[in-house]
């Protein structure tokens, strides 16, 4: 869930303006999984943003100090995370980790990099959420290294019905700076995008897996 409308709007807004988020549903991406795809999300660029950046690292810690008073750690997922993490961390006097999305193959084979406190109380920091698998894969991996999992404060979601499931089955909450639905309702009371192109927009996120532009 979103946790400010206001702010949810000024970052759709933000990110719609420094092409963090292109919206082309006549002319489609595809993603590594062979989804045809009418948006395509970069949050890494938030961090070339000075403002932007400050805004999404103090609407984090908003989040995390009202919902998550108790946390002790905070854990960024690789990659796209470690920077919103650490900044995170910092402005929070917190440890930070970092989890890979598997142990390394060489070295210690880590894969949670960094000293996680045992026992400790741990808020995850995501950049995007997408069917969440790769997410909850890291929350998974802190839980088996003894840590508390308090919930998860993400940039931006797509707000897939499979997300919503996958989360709800996982039993971890998920706060998002902003979601789809925020987005596509911005750009269009902002004619960023018409309305044929909502409707085009809209249907893609219903059914992802299947969408063509001509759905």
């Amino acid at each position: 869930m979103i946790f400010n409308k206001k702010t949810a709007e000024q970052i759709a807004r933000e990110l719609l303006a420094i092409e963090a988020i292109q919206l082309n549903p006549e002319n489609p991406f595809q993603w590594a999984s062979g989804w045809k795809s009418p948006i395509y999300c970069d949050n890494r660029l938030i961090l070339s943003f000075p403002e932007l950046r400050r805004l999404v690292c103090k609407t984090m810690v908003e989040i995390i100090s009202k919902e998550y008073s108790n946390a002790e750690c905070i854990a960024g997922v690789a990659t796209g995370a470690i920077g919103f993490a650490t900044l995170v961390a910092e402005a929070m006097d917190l440890p930070m980790v970092y989890v890979r999305p598997e142990p390394k193959k060489h070295g210690r084979q880590n894969q949670i990099e960094g000293v996680l406190p045992t026992q400790k109380n741990v808020v995850v920091v995501e950049d995007l959420i997408s069917s969440g698998g790769s997410s909850l894969n890291a929350v998974q991996a802190l839980v088996d290294n003894e840590a508390h999992v308090l919930g998860m404060v993400a940039v931006f979601t797509y707000n897939f019905p499979i997300a919503r499931s996958n989360f709800e089955a996982a039993d971890i909450d998920l706060w998002t700076l902003c979601d789809y639905p925020t987005l596509i309702e911005f750009a269009r009371n902002s004619n960023y995008i018409s309305q044929n192109q909502e409707a085009l927009l809209l249907n893609w996120n219903q059914s992802p897996d299947t969408w063509t532009p001509n759905s």
